[in-house]
């Protein structure tokens, strides 16, 4: 059964509520989880204590040009793996470059609205998200839905042939870089099981060994190396107006600031395949250029532990083609960061992510974007809120239920109390979505991508067992509830 399925199968047990008077969280509207609304606030408070405790001064950090820069590495960042271009071959690099290259022409990159403390903003990265068809991807309070990479036994049609070549591109080094994955962490098991501190693990790992780890011996390897989407990444920092700078270390400007992604599968592995995908500079003159710290010219990954001011930071340089991975628990212990070069820079971060729940209002937020590269979403959507206005029907056949007279007092309060909770959790999602729907910065997007509130009606439509606004359904079991209390 895939994930989607098994979303469609809880929707399902809703039908049985009413019959068993059970009340759960996905009674709650396609967002039932408001707590996920404060993604990053957790945040907050480390980084204002820690620039607080940093005052005027830099924590320091190490480039290649720094002696300790290998040792600092093989003690404290063991697990970030560097594969360099040559190492990858030649023919998957022309795949995936033309590739992205192909996504851009045709305008399938997005700058993604999302919502920072509060805030509605524009990434100044484009995205786009390709994987197993069903899959999505939810950072910063926007959930992406995969363009499905053709897997096999699947049936999808793509708007353009040379979409379809860029999709099976990117399954392809999947794949590779899925196989890679197994390779590098079996190298890192040895190297941990042997204590050889001079084996390095910085560089470059080599062929997979007769001593490899069998996948079929452990579905717990399996579970955490099965990339089942890569989320794409373009910017050109040339046409930005504006880019942080990194406030730790100082080293220079962000793409992309210190954060760990989210919602993967626990101790999950981060696969990142680099692209600067124009010909430019790689340096800055000598009389330009800081002896000191990064060269601000080049893409860099920068790492550090999470919250720690004694550890020194990492920045490592990335070169076209080049590729890193965050093996095991790397993303969990530590923060990463993309700083900008000069070059426009695609990247595609390939990611075993979680399924969750909240898809009807977050797919129609991003409007029609993925119609531009495939309809294959068309028929599961259609289906899920098919679905969800079943769930609807179910919520108002409960409602007309407690409202007949007959009911012990203290199991009418017990199914009021809880019904009360789940549609108050529903009109404030449906309010806020709304607001996001209108705000300025989604209104001045592009028709296509324009957010569309969505499922939406007027409160008198016939066609619907319950109003769009909750307020009066609300007011009404509130003052059942005040009726019965001494």
């Amino acid at each position: 059964m895939t994930y989607f399925e098994m979303l469609l199968a809880d929707i399902l047990i809703l039908e049985g509520v009413f019959c068993h008077f059970l009340f759960s969280a996905h009674l709650a509207d396609e967002e039932p989880r408001k707590a996920e609304s404060c993604d990053l606030p957790r945040a907050i408070q480390p980084k204002q204590k820690l620039l607080k405790e940093l005052g005027n001064r830099w924590l320091p950090y190490l480039t290649p040009k720094d002696a300790e820069f290998h040792q600092l590495w093989q003690e404290n960042y063991s697990k970030l793996i560097l594969r360099e271009a040559s190492r990858i071959p030649e023919l998957l690099h022309k795949e995936v470059q033309k590739a992205f290259l192909t996504l851009r022409k045709h305008n399938c990159l997005f700058q993604d609205l999302v919502r920072i403390k509060g805030k509605n903003l524009l990434t100044p990265v484009s995205r786009l998200l390709i994987g197993n068809p069903g899959y999505t991807y939810k950072y910063l309070n926007s959930r992406l839905f995969t363009v499905p990479w053709p897997v096999e036994g699947s049936n999808i049609k793509y708007t353009e042939d040379e979409i379809f070549a860029a999709c099976t591109a990117f399954y392809k080094l999947n794949d590779y870089l899925h196989k890679d994955t197994i390779q590098a962490l079996d190298k890192l098991h040895l190297i941990k099981s042997k204590q050889n501190e001079n084996d390095a693990v910085f560089e470059m790992v080599p062929e997979l060994s007769k001593s490899g780890l069998d996948m079929r011996d452990d579905k717990e390897l399996k579970k955490r190396t099965a990339y089942n989407l890569t989320l794409l990444n373009y910017m050109d920092p040339q046409k930005m107006s504006y880019l942080k700078e990194e406030p730790y270390f100082g080293m220079g400007k962000m793409a992309v600031s210190w954060h760990h992604d989210e919602n993967l599968v626990e101790r999950s592995t981060v696969a990142v395949y680099s692209y600067s995908c124009e010909a430019g500079p790689e340096v800055i003159d000598d009389d330009e250029q800081s002896p000191e710290g990064r060269n601000p010219a080049v893409w860099h990954v920068g790492l550090k532990i999470a919250w720690d001011i004694e550890t020194p930071g990492l920045a490592v340089p990335l070169h076209q083609g080049d590729c890193y991975l965050m093996l095991d628990d790397l993303n969990t212990t530590h923060q990463h960061c993309v700083l900008a070069g000069l070059q426009p820079r695609f990247s595609s971060t390939h990611r075993v992510a979680e399924v969750e729940f909240e898809w009807l209002r977050q797919f129609w937020f991003h409007g029609h974007r993925y119609k531009k590269c495939t309809d294959w979403w068309h028929q599961p959507i259609s289906e899920l809120e098919r679905l969800w206005k079943k769930m609807e029907c179910v919520t108002n056949a409960v409602l007309c239920e407690i409202r007949k007279e007959g009911w012990p007092m203290e199991q009418k309060n017990e199914i009021i109390t809880d019904l009360l909770a789940l549609l108050t959790t529903r009109q404030e999602l449906r309010m806020e979505w709304c607001m996001r729907c209108q705000s300025r910065v989604a209104q001045n997007l592009p028709e296509d991508q324009r957010p569309i509130c969505w499922p939406y009606w007027e409160d008198d439509d016939p066609e619907m067992p319950l109003p769009f606004h909750l307020s009066n359904i609300i007011l009404e079991l509130q003052g059942q509830l005040l009726k019965t209390k001494p």
